[in-house]
């Protein structure tokens, strides 16, 4: 359970007492407070077998009603299904396939799509449905449309971004607001364009790193889940940059992957709070 409503004196216990008697059994529990917003957010984990997953859910209804909570239920032995994008440069798209079939990520990958037919026989590789959905100025409408008609008929909780390399329209970053991830090198706002790193490495940057965020209609200014960095030198070349930036990229991506489908990122207006 995943909650969040204005700090008051006794939430925790409020929390705890109404799972105690319901046979549940706390098994990992995190707060925040943010004074500076006012409000309280939790993540609790818990066994309980008294209860159906929908009679406990009524019942905490009328439970968070006198709180004003915003609260979420999730069963954690059920695998978030997730949905992929990409377009031609695959780090980060083989880097969670394999996480995935590794049991490193609790997502069940339903389908890629791509406006590129690069990673077809990779996709097929891993049994899973791949769509390819060319991308022009004159089709974006269309396109679009047929990829949310794909997420929603795959049931899709997640949708990433892995590196896909197309902006999305207004009306599709509302309409996956909270369950969109994107993953981007750091060098932004400065290093725009195409070849972020041959501008980086005329800079002599000592530090690439990635970000990654949930999809907004501001473009690359969602709310930031995780990022990193990595030192470099005045030897390293554009090929090395890059190659580390990849690197970074696809091991940033995968924690925000996995901290959404354990359910440890609560949004907090701009912002987010996990509970690692």
């Amino acid at each position: 359970m995943t909650l969040s409503c204005p700090d008051r004196p006794g939430i925790v216990h409020a929390v705890s007492g109404f799972l105690l008697e319901r046979g549940g059994n706390i098994e990992e529990a995190a707060q925040y407070n943010d004074h500076d917003t006012g409000l309280f957010f939790m993540r609790v984990q818990f066994a309980c077998d008294q209860l159906t997953f929908e009679d406990l859910k009524t019942q905490l209804k009328f439970f968070a009603e006198p709180f004003g909570m915003a609260w979420k239920l999730h069963a954690t032995t059920q695998p978030m299904r997730t949905v992929i994008l990409v377009s031609k440069e695959g780090h980060c798209l083989n880097d969670l396939l394999f996480r995935c079939k590794s049991g490193l990520l609790p997502v069940e990958i339903a389908a890629i799509i791509s406006n590129h037919r690069d990673f077809y026989q990779l996709a097929a590789s891993y049994n899973i449905p791949f769509h390819h959905i060319p991308v022009t100025a004159a089709t974006k409408a269309q396109a679009e449309s047929r990829q949310l008609e794909i997420i929603e008929a795959e049931g899709a909780e997640l949708v990433v971004l892995a590196r896909y390399m197309q902006i999305l329209s207004n009306d599709l970053c509302v309409k996956l607001a909270g369950r969109a991830i994107n993953i981007h090198h750091s060098f932004l706002p400065s290093f725009k364009g195409a070849k972020p790193y041959y501008q980086a490495h005329d800079r002599g940057v000592k530090l690439i790193g990635a970000t990654a965020h949930y999809v907004t209609a501001d473009l690359d200014e969602g709310p930031i889940i995780e990022q990193d960095v990595a030192r470099v030198d005045h030897s390293a070349t554009v090929d090395d940059l890059t190659a580390q930036g990849r690197d970074t990229e696809s091991q940033v991506l995968a924690r925000a992957v996995k901290w959404h489908s354990e359910h440890r990122v609560l949004l907090n207006g701009h912002k987010t709070v996990i509970f690692k």
